[in-house]
């Protein structure tokens, strides 16, 4: 019997976040990926430093890479350190990466990153989104919704 899945994944120390990413593409599905990293980006990770502003995830064969996510070298390495932006394999099951294969081959969809953190358990994970990205009126609409929800509370907080 397969267990219910969580709404919202348990994050207990987001290292770091793309918010750039909910403004930018409409996200449909979200996916908890685990990381194959070495031991000098997870010391990197634990001090808090790493970025995926520009990173996006790839499909090559069986294997899901992050790319260009910056993992900053381990200020107390040596010279076994880490190279700061190599693609990084994402560990998912294979029925995972299969509805993910199938989500990317559709028109416009690609995946995203949109946090890196560590769970309860102390492992590194990573938050995907298989996203559609948003044209200039799309953009233009959430800008204009945003506002009016930031007016709309300030008239609340002004009345209560």
């Amino acid at each position: 019997m397969a267990r219910p899945r969580p709404l919202e994944f348990e994050k207990k120390k987001v290292v770091a976040e793309n918010r750039r990413a909910r403004f930018e593409y409409f996200l449909e599905d979200f996916f908890e990926a685990g990381i194959a990293l070495t031991g000098t980006e997870v010391k990197s990770l634990r001090f808090g430093e790493g970025s995926i502003a520009e990173s996006y995830a790839e499909l090559r064969g069986d294997e899901v890479n992050l790319v260009n996510a910056n993992i900053p070298e381990f200020s107390h390495g040596n010279r076994h350190n880490h190279e700061p932006k190599r693609p990084r394999r994402l560990l998912l099951h294979a029925r995972q990466i299969d509805k993910l294969r199938n989500g990317v081959s559709r028109e416009g969809m690609t995946l995203i990153p949109l946090s890196i953190y560590f769970n309860g358990r102390g492992r590194a994970k990573v938050e995907l989104a298989l996203a559609k990205g948003k044209k200039l009126h799309d953009k233009r609409e959430t800008i204009k919704e945003r506002d009016w929800k930031r007016d709309q509370a300030r008239l609340l907080r002004d009345r209560g």
